[in-house]
């Protein structure tokens, strides 16, 4: 397998540097930002399976003589690897009402691990993906890896509060949401503010930058993208764009 990795990013590109793609001779994983620069890169990665040449480097200008017009530079580092990392994220979704099971499925296609929590069988009987019938579902939360985003959409305030007031706790977790107006959030920031947790870092209302339009599939759409943005942003701080 080779890795194809954007070591710098000059200008206008495709994706920013850091991103990385792994190919093999009959698979593509990830994505360097796809067009002629991706084809490039997967016909020499290719051609070093062939000759076994353990590592490579493509400076690529983006410009019209390879159908690409982004207008920037783009330095590519091709080198031997094992298998492709796992980069997707992990998601704990809580309530597998009709907002949750839309939030599921909106996260099908995206690079996030999600699970469908819930104390109800019925419910989760209608999802699709991963779930969790459990009685307790806070623990979840306890237990779960650094880098775990929260989605709080369940059938009881009572249980939304406590939730978000154990997601909240923990200082490693980078999108804390909860289902909601502005009015539950004022009361959760009354009952965190008794317990002497610091709300500032809950999303409430989740995905209500976008619209105001309540059908669980829109809350969703907008909620998925919501979450994305602040994943993509950590992961964006990590592997700063030159310019």
């Amino acid at each position: 397998m080779i890795r194809v990795r954007v070591t710098r990013a000059l200008g206008s590109t495709p994706r920013e540097a850091g991103a990385e793609m792994f190919v093999t001779p009959d698979r593509v994983t990830g994505t360097i930002g796809g067009g002629q620069l991706e084809y490039m890169a997967i016909d020499r990665a290719r051609q070093m399976l062939a000759r076994d040449e353990a590592d490579a480097t493509m400076d690529v200008p983006l410009g019209p003589q390879i159908g690409q017009c982004c207008g920037g530079r783009v330095v590519l580092t091709l080198d031997r690897h094992g298998p492709a990392p796992q980069d997707h994220a992990d998601a704990l979704i809580f309530g597998a009402g009709h907002v949750g099971r839309a939030l599921a499925r909106a996260l099908e296609p995206l690079p996030v691990n999600d699970l469908l929590i819930d104390s109800r069988p019925e419910e989760l009987a209608q999802a699709s993906g991963p779930t969790l019938l459990t009685p307790l579902p806070e623990a979840q939360i306890r237990a779960a890896r650094p880098g775990t985003s929260v989605v709080i959409v369940t059938h009881d305030h009572a249980l939304d509060f406590l939730l978000a007031a154990e997601a909240l706790a923990r200082t490693d977790l980078p999108y804390v949401g909860m289902i909601g107006s502005a009015t539950k959030r004022a009361q959760f920031e009354r009952f965190a503010a008794s317990r002497g947790i610091d709300a500032a870092g809950l999303t409430c209302p989740i995905g209500a930058g976008f619209s105001r339009d309540k059908r669980p599939e829109i809350i969703a759409a907008f909620t998925a993208a919501e979450l994305m943005a602040r994943l993509t942003s950590s992961s964006l701080k990590k592997y700063p764009c030159n310019s």
